[in-house]
């Protein structure tokens, strides 16, 4: 078993020492009355002599007393059971909260190279098969364990001699289970792997069927799906087939004991040494003694499989965090839209630079366009701008500032952004619009909405600005979703904007209504703009060319027309 994963689980339940304590009363009180009562069997069978001879007398308060201890043990039972539900499930709460907050403190690095399903099948279905073999440990485990040890108490006080027997024998049943477990963890961690890449692998066929069904992938979808499927039925046959011969393997011990008691204890009776009732009380005590034993071998399968799942959800809360902000940070009052950017270098991936000694200088309210091939790094300049990714050397500034002496928060309050991929949230249109200024009135909104030319289309729809919208907006168009988002930052009126292929999916007659809005709104604000469609930033006070990762060319419109050099030849290949 994995160490680190099991005492990460302790600190957790650690949290809750009360009500471990009291599950821990409870399971003992459970396991003293269940033991007591053996003997108080034993005593009425040998109030009962021979046929027509029993002592009713002596039999009534023992029956009294019977009574009574059946009644404590499942108070004490259900009490202990609600303890452990509670334990459960409150442990279950904070590392899903754990796991969800560290997520947001994640750099965009881990989770650009991780699938989103994978990381959702951690947070959901890895936690919750961890939850079901922690209650089961709690149900079983306290309980099993005192019994075991209440039981050899009882007995020893009964007869040393058969509790001997049951001790000897007692230590298979322990050999077994810990070998078979050894050989289980790893194949419930391979199960758990493989569920969490079939899950990935579903999330992303469904997020993008349209795609799927347009190439006629499906066939090959299917061909992966049933390979990711094949590899899951292998682990989970390998993991249950070596788990279930814990259970038999034990119970054939356990029976040697009971034997083994049986054939100790008539011996016993014969020679006088024991009553009849003793006997008896005995056989129930062999019984209760190895029951454990079957119940906690099965624990330990289930706590296999929990602890591997747990292990997934540690990996991922324990993940480095991006790099914190500075203990000082400095803060803007009235940004007016200076940038600075010096000597900055970045690579994704230390072996393959992206970007090289880049230079540049924004004056407040500029328009900056970025253009280039595709992955020429204008998309990482804009990363790097808002901090999703950290510079690997150089330094940007903000109004004369390095950005990373401010808060991430205060810097992307700075910045509205429109993005190509666009984000719808599940919700009212008025609500995904005031994502942008939470305390917007609706007159605000539907200014903002009518700059956009977006309040036609929500006007148009069964409750306008009441209607309900899907998680990411599926029953939008993509055009529709994108003047939302649009009106998103129109509303926030930020201090500099950022639109990185902002009108991409807008028919070309909205485009030039959005372009006027735009215009509008990039008034005495500092502005990039990344466009693959030219003839969309010829307006723009600097346009920086842009070719691994490299500002190659820079100027107006005009002026690089003239210069007859690589904007040129990207401008006219549009119209070739």
């Amino acid at each position: 078993m994995d160490k680190d994963t099991i005492r990460t689980i302790l600190c957790y339940i650690r949290k809750h020492t009360f009500l471990v304590v009291l599950s821990l009363v409870l399971a003992a009180v459970t396991v003293v009355s269940t033991l007591y009562l053996p003997i108080l069997t034993g005593h009425a069978i040998d109030c009962m002599i021979a046929k027509g001879k029993v002592d009713f007398a002596a039999l009534r308060p023992i029956l009294e007393k019977m009574i009574v201890t059946l009644a404590i043990t499942g108070f004490s039972q259900w009490l202990m059971n609600v303890c452990n539900n509670r334990i459960t499930y409150l442990v279950m709460r904070e590392i899903r909260e754990d796991a969800f907050h560290h997520i947001h403190d994640l750099p965009l690095k881990y989770l650009d190279g991780h699938p989103s399903g994978d990381i959702v099948s951690r947070v959901i279905a890895d936690v919750d098969q961890f939850a079901d073999g922690l209650l089961l440990g709690f149900t079983q485990a306290f309980t099993g364990v005192l019994t075991i040890l209440g039981t050899l108490l009882f007995m020893l006080r009964e007869n040393i001699w058969i509790t001997l027997v049951v001790v000897l024998v007692t230590p298979l049943s322990f050999f077994v289970a810990g070998f078979i477990a050894k050989k289980t963890h790893r194949m419930f961690l391979k199960q758990s792997e493989t569920r969490g890449e079939q899950t990935a692998f579903i999330d992303e066929m469904i997020g993008n069927q349209r795609v799927v069904q347009a190439y006629s992938y499906e066939q090959k979808a299917m061909e992966r799906f049933d390979d990711i499927n094949d590899r899951l039925e292998k682990w989970s046959l390998q993991a249950t087939f070596f788990s279930s011969t814990v259970n038999p393997s034990t119970r054939f011990v356990n029976n040697l004991v009971y034997a083994g008691v049986g054939v100790v204890g008539a011996f016993a009776v014969l020679r006088g040494a024991i009553s009849v009732g003793q006997l008896s009380c005995f056989l129930s005590y062999a019984n209760q003694y190895t029951k454990p034993f079957n119940e906690i071998s099965g624990v330990i399968t289930e706590l296999q499989n929990a602890i591997a799942c747990a292990a997934r959800v540690f990996a991922l809360i324990e993940e480095q965090e991006q790099e914190p902000d500075t203990e000082t940070p400095k803060k803007l009052e009235h940004v007016s839209g200076q940038i600075d950017i010096e000597h900055v270098a970045f690579s994704y991936v230390p072996s393959q630079p992206l970007i090289r000694d880049l230079n540049l200088s924004v004056k407040p309210g500029q328009r900056v366009a970025i253009v280039g091939p595709t992955g020429c790094g204008k998309t990482t300049l804009i990363n790097l701008l808002m901090r999703f990714y950290e510079v690997n050397e150089g330094r940007i500034l903000v109004d004369g500032v390095d950005t990373r002496q401010m808060t991430r928060g205060d810097l992307r309050t700075g910045f509205g952004m429109v993005l190509q991929d666009t984000w719808i949230k599940d919700g009212t249109i008025f609500d995904n619009i005031c994502m942008g200024k939470s305390n917007a009135t609706r007159e605000e909104v539907i200014k903002a909405a009518k700059s956009t030319h977006a309040h036609s289309f929500i006007r148009r729809l069964p409750n306008g600005y009441d209607t309900v919208v899907k998680e990411d907006g599926d029953n939008l168009s993509q055009g529709q979703k994108q003047l939302l988002c649009i009106t998103r930052v129109m509303l926030s009126k930020p201090s500099m904007l950022i639109l990185d292929e902002a009108t991409s999916s807008i028919d070309t007659r909205t485009e030039i209504r959005i372009q006027r809005a735009f215009a509008k709104l990039m008034e005495g604000r500092t502005s990039f703009i990344v466009a693959h469609r030219l003839s969309t930033i010829q307006n723009a006070d600097i346009i920086l060319v842009m070719k691994d990762g490299n500002i190659i060319e820079q100027g107006n419109h005009e002026s690089l027309m003239a210069a007859g050099g690589f904007y040129k030849e990207l401008y006219n290949s549009q119209y070739a």
